[in-house]
């Protein structure tokens, strides 16, 4: 009997991963191809460099605002579908219709229109997605879901490259409706296949709500960021300030090394667009890896180890200074980098201080990774204007630093608990 309940569990845990999986690979499809395609769409309309960056940056910032909304929405909603599928049921294929009409658009009001909707809807859908890992996943079991997510969505990239290669030329609007149809399939797969009413987390939350007291069954979104804010245990504020700083790091070492290679290393411009490719397979090839370390090691400690590898590379190639030594080490950097991002987010899920507000932890680290995005190239770049391109690896590894330094205090604590 023991026997077969555990060979059923492993059955169960990998169907849902599989399906989390799919929904967040179908989810990003879109994204990277937004990303790829709809800058060409705005220069029909826009001749400013700077005007399609804001445009094309929007989706960011209203990702701050709703991500946190809806994960915490989502959290008080109880149906007999459970708080995450009957949102996805809706917003999936609204996402997808949007996205269909984004290259149907014959004027620059209608494009702007269409890509705030589309926006607003997919911010919504993000969450919701990766909140399946925490609701349906045991705590122990977390991190390897995760690195099959990352690396179900890092193909997405790959994809997008193939349909811009193949089919944008020959019918840019045929282009758009693939990644819509894949949104569209993969809604009918979640809602025929996948109950959240049935997950660990969501019963979980049911039994609290049925001995919380009266005006305690909901936990609105000031009351989840006031508690946070509050708490006497310090482990999730200081979680979430070490996702802002490797955040920043991480956005810096990708977003600026097209100009470091140009300025630093004398590349061209295509070149230079290059150096990031290699480390990119290399963090896919250590995802999994990372996540079987931190249930080996522990995750924290995975990740201290992840961001000191990280920080040490970019520091080592600040010195290094010729393509090959900083590809070689841009890879060991992302190795480094994938102790953090296959596991920072399972941390905190962790540490969540109830099941009724798993979404809403997902929302807050998103909005904190974002934000780091946001802030930490603006730093480096500040920091390269002082003193110059040559060291602009060091001044990222710095910020890493400050980020494995916060890491080392919440390891303090954890073992103290």
């Amino acid at each position: 009997m023991a026997e077969t309940k555990v060979r059923d569990d492993a059955v169960s845990y990998r169907k849902i991963t599989f399906f989390i999986a799919l929904a967040l690979f179908a989810q990003e499809s879109t994204w990277n191809f937004y990303d790829n395609q709809v800058p060409a769409l705005l220069r029909d309309h826009v001749a400013s460099a700077a005007l399609i960056g804001v445009l094309m940056g929007m989706d960011n910032l209203l990702g701050i605002f709703i991500q946190p909304w809806i994960g915490n929405r989502s959290d008080n909603t109880r149906t007999r579908w459970g708080r995450r599928i009957p949102y996805l049921a809706v917003g999936m294929p609204l996402a997808a219709l949007l996205f269909v009409l984004l290259p149907w658009t014959t004027s620059l009001t209608t494009l702007i229109v269409v890509m705030v909707c589309y926006a607003l809807v997919a911010n919504t859908m993000r969450p919701l997605a990766e909140s399946l890992t925490p609701d349906f996943v045991a705590p122990e079991r977390r991190g390897r879901t995760n690195a099959i997510v990352k690396i179900a969505t890092s193909l997405t990239i790959i994809v997008a490259s193939l349909i811009s290669l193949f089919v944008v030329d020959e019918s840019p609007r045929a282009a758009f409706a693939i990644p819509a149809v894949i949104l569209l399939l993969v809604t009918g797969v979640l809602i025929v296949k996948v109950r959240d009413s049935r997950s660990p987390a969501y019963q979980a939350a049911v039994a609290e709500d049925a001995v919380a007291g009266p005006g305690e069954t909901k936990s609105p979104l000031w009351r989840v960021i006031t508690e946070l804010v509050t708490s006497r245990d310090r482990r999730r504020v200081l979680l979430l300030l070490t996702v802002f700083l490797f955040g920043g790091a991480w956005f810096a070492s990708r977003s600026l090394m097209t100009p470091y290679g140009m300025e630093a290393l004398g590349l061209t411009r295509g070149e230079a667009g290059g150096l990031t490719l290699p480390s990119g397979i290399a963090y896919l090839i250590a995802a999994w890896p990372a996540a079987l370390a931190a249930e080996r090691f522990g995750r924290l400690r995975v990740i201290a180890v992840g961001i000191a590898v990280f920080a040490a590379a970019l520091t080592a190639g600040a010195f290094v200074r010729t393509p090959t030594g900083t590809i070689v080490l841009f890879c060991i950097a992302a190795a480094g980098a994938a102790g953090f991002l296959i596991n920072a987010a399972v941390a905190l899920w962790n540490l969540a201080p109830s099941s009724r507000m798993l979404g809403a932890y997902t929302g807050l680290y998103a909005v904190t990774w974002y934000l780091g995005g946001f802030a930490g190239p603006a730093l480096v770049g500040a920091a390269v204007d002082l003193s110059g391109w040559t060291w602009m690896l060091l001044d990222i590894a710095i910020l890493a630093l400050l980020a494995l330094l916060v890491v080392i205090k919440l390891n303090r604590l954890e073992r103290a608990q």
